[in-house]
């Protein structure tokens, strides 16, 4: 779908490590949550916190995408002093120089943890120096990754730990296996999947065929032991067919790489939300995934999913109906993928509108009234802001009746 970005490979990491060098020794840090609390916990005080490395476990920031740090050591007044500790050139890595990076890397006890190159190799550079501690190369295998439709480094690796001195890694590959990686050495965890690796493509919905899709492009989301994955297809613009793969999200167990749950974007029949797909459309009718980043609220255990249109983007006369949950926010019990609640923000997307970022976790005080929310920002410049517990809109929004099409073929829905 669309991208967000442009910048150089180098100039990401040149950027980390302008903040490295103004970092102190990792033996001072503090760990993200204490930096960055999950929505509902106490901010803490921002005094000193030059004074000690700040932790980036998330690609949010926190779970909550708040994006939120109390560094405060490069500010107005030294800003244009900042001279470049380090670079990383991620050039050689994958067949063919990357023309774009949109990784977010993450900064765990001293190392900075990144993805590099079309192929999505994953590297551990010492934060301070820029020094390469390792590095893992994955493989597709030549057919599969021919066909991934986001060849790309992807947005970043996930992180997992029990904080008694277990944790991981997770990335997925282009060719969308997902992998645990041992952040110390980068070696395949064994006992997780086949090897330290989890073949997506088992259980997907809708033919494989060479006019089908289906990869990723943004991390995974870790709650609890439970790692989640969206999916992302080629853009829809002009597909090739009306058919494609179905952008379910799944659910997988963080030590075993077990399936736990699998949430239907595109309802089955009997689902709730199949009568929205008119004329047997869901049957066929793939995307739907989240190609966006996702966030969670560990307190209350639940993912919340920003998904994109249907196929295809900009033409719905093979899908006619409200197309639930496109284009909508959709809260899941991160335990069990059970549907909490959903809002669809685009009835039967045909503007490719769909959901562009992570939604935003926040507590806000309406009319005397403490509400936590969740605030999910679209292409259109609109904040849809809802209480993230029972999914009611904190303001009202209001459904307006729109014209109609008179295109042939296609279906607009009334408001």
């Amino acid at each position: 779908m669309s991208r967000l970005s442009i910048v150089s490979p180098a100039a990401a990491l040149i950027a980390a490590g302008l903040l490295a060098a103004c970092t102190p020794a990792p033996e001072d840090s503090v760990s993200a949550d204490a930096a960055s609390p999950a929505p509902g916990q106490q901010q803490p005080s921002t005094d000193g916190a030059g004074a000690a490395n700040v932790e980036w476990r998330f690609y949010g920031g926190n779970l909550g995408s708040q994006r939120y740090s109390p560094l405060d050591q490069i500010d107005a007044s030294n800003a244009a002093s900042l001279k470049i500790a380090w670079r990383f050139n991620t050039g050689n890595y994958g067949p063919r120089p990357e023309a774009r990076n949109e990784t977010t890397p993450l900064v765990i006890d001293g190392v900075l943890y990144t993805q590099a190159g079309i192929t999505r190799n994953v590297v551990a550079l010492d934060a301070k120096s820029g020094e390469l501690l390792w590095v893992w190369r994955p493989n597709d295998g030549e057919q599969r990754f021919a066909r991934a439709p986001r060849k790309t480094s992807g947005r970043g690796p996930a992180y997992w730990t029990d904080d008694a001195g277990n944790d991981r890694l997770f990335t997925v590959t282009p060719g969308f296996h997902l992998a645990a990686l041992d952040p110390d050495t980068g070696r395949p965890v064994p006992g997780f999947g086949e090897n330290g690796i989890v073949d997506l493509m088992i259980g997907v919905r809708g033919e494989v065929n060479d006019k089908s899709s289906i990869g990723n492009s943004s991390p995974a989301l870790v709650i609890g032991d439970v790692v989640i994955v969206g999916p992302a297809h080629e853009v829809g613009m002009r597909p090739p067919s009306k058919a494609n793969l179905k952008g379910d999200v799944r659910g997988y167990d963080v030590h075993t790489g077990k399936l736990l749950w699998t949430f239907h974007t595109i309802p089955e029949a009997g689902e709730p939300g199949y009568e929205t797909w008119l004329n047997g459309s869901a049957e066929y009718v793939g995307n739907a995934g989240v190609w966006a980043a996702m966030t969670a609220d560990a307190e209350l255990g639940y993912v919340y999913l920003p998904t994109e249109a249907p196929l295809a983007d900009t033409w719905g006369g093979e899908r006619h109906g409200n197309n639930l949950y496109s284009s909508s926010l959709v809260c899941l019990d991160a335990r069990t993928g059970e549907r909490v609640w959903h809002y669809q923000l685009i009835h039967h997307d045909i503007w490719d509108w769909d959901n562009p970022t992570a939604p935003i976790l926040m507590e806000l005080v309406v009319d005397g009234r403490p509400i936590k929310a969740v605030a999910q920002i679209t292409k259109q410049a609109f904040v849809y802001t809802f209480d993230r517990v029972t999914g009611e809109p904190v303001w009202p929004i209001e459904e307006r009746p729109v014209p109609q099409t008179d295109v042939p073929g296609e279906w607009t829905s009334p408001t």
